[in-house]
């Protein structure tokens, strides 16, 4: 290999941490981020156990998995 590929290498596995640490940073911001007492979708709502689960929820557990069953 020669130096410039070794360096082009070295430049792209550079970006690929850079763009995973902006991923994870960003997963932490919605996590940390205020949630909600009744569910954004439904209205119902979200029962006290899943808000101490994840205090970040924004939606019921039904309505959180319908819209992770769209995503697959």
């Amino acid at each position: 290999m020669s130096q410039a590929s070794n360096f082009d290498v070295e430049l792209a596995e550079a970006r690929v941490e850079r763009e995973r640490e902006a991923g994870v940073n960003a997963v932490r911001a919605r996590l940390q981020g205020a949630g909600a007492a009744d569910c954004v979708d439904c209205g119902e709502e979200i029962p006290p156990a899943r808000r101490r689960a994840m205090p970040s929820a924004r939606r019921c557990a039904g309505c959180q998995t319908r819209i992770e069953g769209r995503h697959r």
